[in-house]
């Protein structure tokens, strides 16, 4: 069973989207746009305190994401349920990635640079690797993974992909009237925001990064991706 889209949003984590493209999904969902995200782990390693067991953590960061999403306007959170700190880009995880190209049929996919260099989480690597794989040439294709089409899910050619956190970015995305419902959003995510260095100056650090991100802009606060526009 396929249902159109126009984003699909893929994450390794929960929160990870509201660092990333928060301020971009809020205005896209404002605009009527429909947006699904993609959670590849359950996030069950992400917290210093020693006495949360991983699968209350699990459960905790779900409710996070589904409440951070659902503030956003987002239509559907999947959650691939992949344990933190262990994507692998392999066959079987591709091709899950493959499959929901397919069922969503989106027209931007939005996931994590798999490109940026040195200290970058490596579950933020392989999410946008497989990520970008999946895209092209896989779920193009129709002789990758054919049992796919025994599914009903025909091959799906994104137009454009969108990276952040990326270092060369050449797009930024005014996000000055939805700063606000990226706050929040992110704000959702108390598991990681209260261990977040001087979580109380969250916004203003927050205002500051998205500030910088606009330099040169005629807009106040933006986010930046490397975006690839797919000439079919």
């Amino acid at each position: 069973m396929t249902t159109a889209v126009d984003v699909l949003v893929i994450t390794a984590h929960p929160d990870d989207a509201e660092f990333g493209v928060a301020g971009t999904v809020a205005r896209w969902t404002r605009e009527g746009k429909q947006v699904v995200y993609i959670v590849c782990t359950n996030g069950n390693k992400g917290t210093s305190d020693r006495s949360l067991k991983p699968e209350d953590l699990a459960k905790i960061r779900q409710r996070e994401q589904e409440t951070a999403a659902k503030t956003l306007g987002v239509r559907e959170v999947v959650f691939l349920g992949y344990p933190d700190q262990e994507l692998e880009d392999t066959p079987e995880f591709r091709k899950q990635i493959v499959r929901v190209i397919r069922m969503y049929r989106p027209r931007i996919v939005v996931t994590s640079d798999p490109y940026r260099r040195y200290l970058w989480h490596r579950d933020h690597r392989i999410a946008g690797q497989v990520t970008l794989d999946a895209v092209f040439p896989y779920a193009r294709d129709h002789l990758a993974y054919p049992d796919l089409l025994e599914e009903g899910l025909e091959p799906h050619n994104v137009e454009e992909i969108w990276f952040w956190a990326a270092e060369d970015i050449n797009h930024r995305s005014d996000i000055t009237e939805t700063f606000d419902l990226k706050l929040r959003a992110l704000r959702c995510h108390e598991s990681q925001v209260t261990g977040f260095p001087n979580p109380a100056n969250l916004e203003e650090w927050l205002k500051k990064r998205c500030k910088d991100m606009a330099e040169g802009e005629d807009f106040e606060l933006a986010e930046g991706f490397h975006r690839v526009e797919i000439g079919w």
